[in-house]
């Protein structure tokens, strides 16, 4: 169909770089006459051209002015204005393009004209900015960007002139940079200069279309007006569009050779082909179309137009899909002669739509249900269990010690275990159940019918029992656990909102009660977790109300039964809610945060109680693992010894093995810049953790405390505590470390300890927690008894 028109250039949309921008004669088409279409307009602009330079000459005159002499300044702004009037005068002379090809004389004159402007133009950022400043250099390039973008505008049907101007002014403003050792803006400048060619190209390319088919139009005047919008439709549509036309008997007429090749056929094979048996593939001889070619057959029956219409076809021996447009033909009698339209394949567009919807819902890491397809399974759940008066559940599971492991061996590992978890529960799901992850180590399961509530539990134990079994990754063997909360529907929330939430909370409270458990939800939770909620907001203004004290429980020798140190212990007496035990407060503290500040007040006000103590008694306190990984935790103590005068070894930091599950590597630099301090560390709650020998190996700890569970255990013969204890004691004798053993209640567990080898006893027998003046009076005569001693 454009047989016709051959000496019209090619489309703009195959026409090679070198050939659009007039280095290159076009493979179809006559240069002369290309040229002579981008350069046409080109008179139409030398005004905003010639205002735009005479605006940067100026200002760089003022810029320059008084740095740069004159007898380099006046002539550069004269040959400037000298270059562009040339240039501009030759832009001129290329108005009458509109009746006439353009010579390569022409072409290469104006493309000299712009270098000679470009070229002047590079002499500021070369020249000049030899006696101007940094600033003055970054002004002249911010003028010549506004140039070489003007120069874009302008001059965008001739990309040529764009490149030899931005090619030049950028090359020069590259240098200048480069020469002042600012490499940041040349590679800038550079980046700048390319994104505007870059442009300028696709603006040529426009230009050209929008031109060209205007030729096309005029040129084929003569013809059916049918043909004519059939030239233009085919021009116009970018080269994954083709046309089609099929007769009264949907058999396909005049096949495009772009048509031909969608259909991976010769056009004489095509010819006369049935359009629908062509595009079904195997589903001919079946007669099982899919549901898109259908509706294209039925379309087509009818006699009905259609637009942008998908279809899956089968050619080539592949599965594609088309966007397909048709309109009926009539003859001028008004008789239906068949259907004429426009089709392109938008197979990658369809994939990539699939792809995206499917990253809309699916996890990536996992494969399983995002959040948003949770949600949205819930919400038909909730909807079914309403319709058929039945019940839905929504099981909300948060990993247990994962975190520990994410921190210590790594997020890759942490990852590739969350696989093996989603793996695992895809395994126990049926029909009824669906899995997903909503995030971090958070995994939900939305049962579509939980009329059986046994089911449900069931359910849930099975998940705790299937993610606590081993994993083996890269070598090692990890064990974590499952805890779960549950919330049925629509007896425990009508919308997912509510039931998300309830689960929710029942979920904190099977975390809570220890994890590997499975907790349901209750009303009362809410109150609970109201309660939480006040007690946090509280909690913040405790230290500032001065509702927050330490008690001090005693330490002493075993043998001489004198105190040695008190262990400071905090207490909040809340004005609004009365006295909060530790279990319930410092829990809440560490899962807010609140803990590092409320840990900063108590190392100070520990250090300045023990200040009023004889010299021999040392003050412990405890430190959290949030406060132990916060950066600069050692100032705070540096501040508190320094604030309150206390000599650093009367200082002994207290921290349970938990604190090096999380990053063991900040917790020991942490206690190695305590220990140079000269503070002394103590073990607390030694065998009841993690991988406790290491970190004995790692740490130079001074005490090891024995926790009370083992000192019961002993005061009750079990062959177990006994063993630990005494293991205990020779492995610190050995390592020139001090045992402190808690927990002692009666005169009988003393002179049991005592027996075993602990050098100090701490518990309810030698004195519960106490005021700071009580443990005053204690530390007094504790040193009267020392020295009668």
């Amino acid at each position: 169909m454009t047989e016709s028109h051959s000496e019209l250039p090619q489309l703009p949309a195959k026409l090679p770089l070198l050939a659009l921008v007039g280095l290159k004669d076009p493979e179809k088409g006559d240069w002369a006459e290309l040229r002579a279409i981008q350069y046409a307009r080109l008179h139409r602009y030398w005004r905003s051209r010639a205002v735009a330079h005479a605006i940067a000459v100026i200002a760089t005159v003022a810029l320059f002015a008084g740095k740069v002499p004159p007898a380099i300044l006046v002539p550069w702004a004269v040959a400037v204005a000298a270059a562009l009037g040339f240039s501009l005068r030759l832009d001129r002379g290329l108005a009458d393009l509109d009746g006439r090809s353009m010579s390569r004389q022409e072409f290469s004159r104006q493309a000299l004209g712009v270098a000679g402007t470009a070229a002047l133009w590079a002499v500021p950022m070369l020249v000049f900015n030899y006696w101007g400043t940094p600033s003055d250099q970054f002004a002249v390039w911010a003028l010549v960007a506004m140039l070489v973008a003007s120069s874009a505008f302008s001059m965008a049907a001739a990309p040529m002139a764009t490149i030899v101007f931005g090619g030049i002014a950028g090359t020069a403003a590259v240098l200048s940079f480069l020469l002042a050792r600012q490499p940041a803006l040349a590679a800038t400048a550079g980046m700048y200069v390319g994104v505007v060619i870059a442009g300028a190209l696709n603006l040529a390319r426009s230009y050209l279309a929008a031109n060209l088919a205007t030729k096309i139009a005029e040129a084929g005047v003569a013809e059916k007006s049918q043909v004519v919008s059939l030239l233009l439709r085919e021009f116009e549509e970018n080269a994954a569009d083709w046309l089609w036309q099929v007769d009264t008997n949907r058999r396909i007429r005049s096949a495009s050779p772009r048509f031909a090749y969608a259909l991976g056929r010769d056009i004489e094979a095509v010819e006369g082909e049935s359009f629908i048996k062509l595009i079904a593939g195997a589903a001919w001889e079946s007669g099982q179309f899919a549901p898109s070619l259908h509706d294209l057959a039925e379309r087509l029956k009818r006699r009905e137009s259609f637009s942008n219409l998908m279809v899956r076809v089968e050619v080539g021996g592949g599965r594609r899909w088309w966007e397909i447009s048709g309109t009926p033909m009539r003859d001028d009698a008004g008789e239906f002669i068949g259907f004429r339209g426009v089709g392109s394949d938008v197979t990658h567009e369809r994939e990539s739509n699939e792809k995206i919807a499917y990253l809309a819902r699916y996890d990536t890491l996992t494969g399983l249900p995002n959040r948003l397809m949770v949600t949205e399974s819930l919400k038909e759940a909730l909807k079914y269990a309403e319709q058929w008066r039945t019940r839905c559940a929504f099981l909300m599971i948060d990993l247990d010690r994962f975190k520990a492991v994410n921190d210590s061996l790594g997020h890759q590992i942490g990852d590739q275990m969350l696989a093996q978890v989603s793996q695992r529960l895809e395994e126990l799901a049926t029909d009824n159940e669906m899995c997903g992850r909503l995030g971090g180590d958070e995994f939900a399961v939305v049962i579509r019918d939980a009329s059986d509530r046994n089911a449900v539990a069931s359910f849930a134990r099975r998940v705790i029992d299937s993610l606590s079994q081993p994993y083996d990754v890269e070598n090692h063997k990890l064990y974590i656990g499952a805890s779960v909360g549950s919330a049925m529907g629509p007896r425990d929330g009508t919308t997912v909102e509510a039931l998300m939430r309830n689960a929710d909370l029942a979920l904190y409270r099977a975390k809570d009660e220890g994890g590997c458990q499975h907790c349901v939800y209750e009303p009362t939770l809410h109150a609970e977790a109201e309660e939480r909620r006040q007690l946090e907001s509280a909690l913040r203004f405790a230290t500032d109300k001065g509702e927050l004290l330490l008690n001090y429980q005693p330490v002493v020798d075993s043998k001489l039964e004198t105190v040695v140190a008190f262990e400071a212990l905090v207490r909040w007496q809340s004005a609004e809610h009365g006295f909060i035990s530790p279990a319930k407060f410092i829990p809440l503290a560490e899962d807010t945060r609140l803990i590092v500040p409320i840990g900063e007040w108590v190392m100070r006000e520990a250090c300045k109680e023990a200040t009023r103590w004889p010299d021999h008694i040392k003050v412990s306190v405890n430190v959290s693992g949030e406060q132990l990984l916060e950066p600069g935790f050692s100032q705070t103590v540096v501040r508190a010894l320094s604030d309150t005068g206390l000599p650093a070894h009367r200082l002994e930091v207290e921290v349970t093995e938990s604190i090096f599950v999380r990053d063991a590597q900040v917790a020991r630099q942490s206690l190695e810049e305590i220990i140079a301090l000269g503070c002394t560390i103590a073990l607390d709650d030694f065998g009841t953790g993690y991988s406790s020998l290491g970190y004995l190996r790692a740490i130079r700890f001074s005490t090891i405390k024995v926790d009370r569970s083992f000192v019961q255990g002993a005061a009750q013969n079990s062959p177990e505590s006994l063993a630990i204890i005494r293991a205990v004691v020779a492995m610190a004798d050995s390592l020139d470390m001090t045992t402190t053993a808690e927990g002692v209640e009666t005169a009988a567990e003393a002179a049991m300890i005592r027996d075993m080898g602990c050098t100090k006893i701490q518990g309810f027998y030698f004195g519960r927690p106490m005021p700071a003046a009580e443990a005053l009076g204690v530390a007094q005569r504790s040193k009267i008894g020392r020295e009668a001693a």
